[in-house]
């Protein structure tokens, strides 16, 4: 399934009708406590011989004489970083492909970072990494599309190497995202997310219904997507379960990681409509 012109319509409407106020929990100006010739209004200090006259409040003279000149904090539009795992795990799914979701997601963090005026950096990674340089323009989208329908997902998930890399890319006033199935020793992601810095994180984890409920039992030929190692095995209702609370633990470690690091923590299935995954991030 490759995302197309539907979708992107879709983003539009969406962005029509989200609420502003749940909207601006996410993107949007954020102000710095730096001084400067901004939009929003800070406080009044007197006069002083040499200060800039179009500043001075006249409305304030007016009613007391006195010369005082208006201070604004200078607005600085934070900086959106978007990481999205295309390694072979990613491509699995059977009504839609984990890379696919995960690519509508990145679109929608795009769309909306755009829309609220930020710079926008995307890049995916697997044994290598791929990055569209910040911009601001729209055109970002339909390259983004473009590029997501085209790369097939393929290699490991290097998250502690390609991480260290990425940073070295980014800015200190940065919100990232990253988007991945994180099925990776905690001890990789832990050092990736590490790597990164101090950054505004989101993180999304994507899985298949399959895997976040294992609903497959009798004989199965398995195989790693990621090191390609094949094993004959039964599945039975104990091999469920084991599977089921193994990955319910390695989640809540990634959760508990993210948030130590002052971040936020995300796990949606393939399945789950992609607008109502933003509705419940950016409530």
């Amino acid at each position: 399934m490759a995302i197309n012109s539907d979708f992107l319509h879709q983003l539009d409407r969406f962005g029509l009708v989200i609420n502003k106020r749940i909207t601006s929990n996410f993107i949007g100006q954020k102000r710095s406590t730096a001084l400067g010739k901004g939009l929003i209004f800070k406080d009044h200090r007197i006069y002083a011989p040499g200060d800039d006259l179009r500043n001075l409040d006249w409305k304030v003279f007016a009613r007391t004489d006195d010369l005082f000149i208006k201070n604004y904090e200078e607005e600085r539009n934070l900086a959106v970083n978007i990481i999205m795992d295309s390694s072979a795990s990613m491509d699995f799914g059977r009504d839609l492909k984990k890379y696919e979701y995960g690519g509508m997601l990145a679109l929608g963090f795009a769309y909306l970072s755009l829309k609220g005026n930020q710079k926008v950096q995307f890049t995916n990674f697997a044994d290598d990494i791929q990055v569209f340089k910040p911009t601001k323009g729209m055109a970002l989208v339909g390259n983004m599309v473009r590029h997501i329908n085209a790369l097939q997902p393929q290699g490991k998930s290097e998250i502690d190497f390609t991480f260290k890399k990425i940073r070295h890319m980014i800015g200190n006033k940065t919100m990232t995202i990253v988007i991945s199935d994180f099925l990776i020793p905690i001890e990789e992601i832990e050092a990736g997310l590490i790597s990164l810095g101090k950054q505004e994180l989101t993180v999304v984890q994507v899985l298949d219904p399959v895997e976040k409920k294992l609903k497959l039992e009798g004989e199965y030929d398995l195989e790693d997507s990621e090191s390609g190692l094949k094993l004959k095995s039964f599945v039975s209702t104990r091999m469920r379960n084991d599977f089921q609370n193994k990955l319910d633990a390695h989640t809540n470690k990634v959760k508990e990681l993210v948030e130590a690091l002052g971040g936020k923590f995300f796990q949606f299935t393939s399945d789950v409509d992609v607008f109502d995954a933003f509705f419940e991030m950016l409530r």
